[in-house]
């Protein structure tokens, strides 16, 4: 098994093959739908993003809610395929990695090739286990969307698995 620490950078990512199993040290960004609307929308206005999207991992999930000693009860991912629609302009934006589970659209392995990023699966299920990875969390935006806010998570070993890799192979073709 691979491990992988961030900062990431694409040409990092780049030696990472479709189906390659990695653990991950480092940060990720949590953010489900509707925090993707917002990332989204505030590209489209030229306004600034609550992190800067380069070189960076969004994990979509959204945890349970934080308990008095800041760790998370669950924090599994969610189907990849509900982003996909708000994926390309991130992508513009220096995005470099997505966590999730379940396939994406042929278009978005598109644009994964096309801007030389990575799509991890994590294990969905077993979002208890995640959560024990995850080693620091800090409300980053949008705290009104509740669990679908955005978090900068630090996780150690993080399991993930390469569904598609820079080159656009898909593990689930």
């Amino acid at each position: 098994m691979k491990k992988i620490v961030s900062p990431i950078t694409k040409s990092g990512l780049s030696k990472l093959k479709c189906g390659e199993e990695v653990l991950f040290t480092g940060t990720v960004y949590t953010a489900r739908d509707a925090a993707h609307k917002k990332l989204t929308e505030l590209i489209a206005k030229g306004k600034k993003t609550p992190f800067d999207l380069k070189n960076t991992i969004i994990y979509y999930a959204g945890p349970t809610p934080q308990r008095p000693d800041g760790t998370f009860g669950s924090c599994g991912p969610t189907t990849a395929s509900r982003m996909d629609k708000f994926t390309p302009p991130l992508l513009a934006k220096g995005l470099a990695a997505m966590i999730g589970k379940g396939k994406r659209s042929v278009e978005v392995a598109g644009y994964i090739k096309k801007y030389g990023a990575v799509y991890f699966l994590a294990a969905g299920g077993a979002g208890a286990y995640l959560a024990k990875k995850i080693v620091s969390a800090t409300l980053l935006a949008f705290g009104e969307l509740g669990p679908e806010a955005i978090y900068r998570l630090k996780v150690e070993n993080f399991p993930l698995i390469v569904g598609i890799d820079s080159s656009g192979n898909d593990v689930y073709q």
